[in-house]
Parts: structure tokens; C-alpha cells; sequence
């Protein structure tokens, strides 16, 4: 069970934290998700999908990916449970495919070294999050880890994202690539940074956000540039 969550305590001139997504955010884990989902298909005697099709199921949580592959193929809805297990199961004991974005861990190097907190907030259950987090070596930049199954809501309610605020301390700044996302910042009133190479499946100017960017290496400058703005409306660069 996810441990509870523990209020920080950072003091009030601490650096905005800066909260990210997980997957088409720092990870590109579509790889793993469309391998392993195949698994749970092929097992049962059915086709496999793509991996653009399975991508386009990505989003709100495990859950949902394994609903919207059961409408797709036409499943019994009495199997979700059963088909999710099994899907966790082997996911969280097969991350070869999974990588960090070119650029991530510098990034991260970079925010850290400037005295900004870092945390993750993402619907990815909170056991295969952390497990990710220490195969990729990523685990040490991130105290705070508010996972899809760590509390009763998921995004994009606002919950879990005002949880892992009031768990780093101060204000934060959300990164992260989909509609889920920005929907989840809008709600929560916390500005939102958009990375522009995720699993979004809107337009970049479909989604509100206070600046975009596709690259990691300028993200640690463009969260410098943000901070000595003057606050405003949500908007791309």
C-alpha cells in the first residue's frame, strides 16, 4: 500500500518545486506498455495492437488503458480487474524498453543544483512508478512520488497534484505532455509548463499553457526566464 503522504517541511523562500509528469514526460515507456499489453492479448488468444494504437490508449491510468483496450477489441467489461492484474504484473517486472528523454537527467541536474524541489505526480500506479524511478537511476532527484493509486482521485482531478505540493512545500510549476495534464494544472491553478514530444493528442495550441518546449537542455533556462517574468495569462512562448 502507498505510504501516507507527509506534509514538507520547506520553508516559504524555498524555490517553485518543480512537479512532473512521468510517462511522455520525462520517460518514453510506450515500448514496455505496448509489449507487455500484447502479452496480456496474446495470452488470452487475441490479436496484438499496434504500438500507435496502444499509445493512443495511454492516459488516466492503468485502468483506463486496459478499458479502452477492452472496448477497442470487444472484451467482456467482467474482466477489467483480472486483465489489469495481470497487466501490472509482468509491466513492473519488465522495464528494458523504457528511457529517460534526451536531456532528462541533465535537466534535472540542473533544476536540483539551482534549489529548485523536484517531485512526480503522475496516474501510473505508484509500485511500477517507483520501480521505473530506480531502474533509470532517476529515483534520486524525486523525494516526493504521488502515484495513480496514492490517493482516491487521479488526474486530471486536482488532488494529487495539490498533494504533492503541500508534500514538497511552497509553490510549484507542472511539467508535463498531455491533455491530462494541462487539465489537471488548470484545476489545480498552477502554471504549466507543455514538453511538445509526448503522447499529447491535441494540437500544442489546443492546450493552454504558460510556455512549451521540446527539448530538455532548455528547460532549466526557460524555468529561469519564467520565474523573472511578470506573472501572466496562460499562453505558449
Amino acid at each position: 500500500m502507498p505510504k501516507p503522504i507527509q506534509p514538507s517541511t520547506a520553508t516559504s523562500d524555498t524555490l517553485p518545486a518543480i512537479v512532473f509528469d512521468l510517462d511522455g514526460t520525462l520517460i518514453d515507456s510506450v515500448g514496455d506498455i505496448h509489449a507487455n499489453l500484447n502479452r496480456v492479448l496474446t495470452e488470452r488468444g487475441l490479436r496484438p495492437l499496434s504500438r500507435a494504437r496502444v499509445q493512443s490508449f495511454v492516459g488516466n491510468g492503468v485502468p483506463t488503458l486496459i478499458r479502452r483496450t477492452m472496448d477497442h477489441l470487444g472484451l467482456d467489461p467482467a474482466d477489467h480487474a483480472d486483465l489489469t492484474a495481470r497487466f501490472l504484473h509482468l509491466y513492473e517486472n519488465d522495464l528494458t524498453l523504457t528511457k529517460p528523454y534526451p536531456g532528462v537527467i541533465a535537466a534535472l541536474e540542473a533544476l536540483r543544483a539551482a534549489g529548485h524541489p523536484l517531485g512526480i505526480c503522475t496516474n501510473k500506479p505508484e509500485a511500477p512508478t517507483k520501480a521505473i524511478l530506480d531502474h533509470l537511476d532517476l529515483a534520486r532527484f524525486f523525494p516526493v512520488v504521488i502515484g495513480g493509486d496514492s490517493l482516491p482521485q487521479r488526474k486530471p482531478d486536482p488532488a494529487p497534484l495539490l498533494a504533492t505540493a503541500k508534500a514538497i512545500g511552497g509553490t510549484i510549476l507542472f511539467v508535463g505532455d498531455s491533455e491530462v495534464d494541462c487539465e489537471t494544472a488548470q484545476a489545480a491553478a498552477v502554471p504549466f509548463l507543455l514538453y511538445t514530444r509526448g503522447y499529447r493528442k491535441s494540437p500544442v495550441s489546443a492546450l493552454p499553457h504558460r510556455a512549451k518546449f521540446n527539448d530538455f537542455t532548455r528547460l532549466p533556462g526557460l524555468v529561469e526566464k519564467l520565474l523573472a517574468a511578470k506573472p501572466g495569462g496562460e499562453k505558449g512562448e
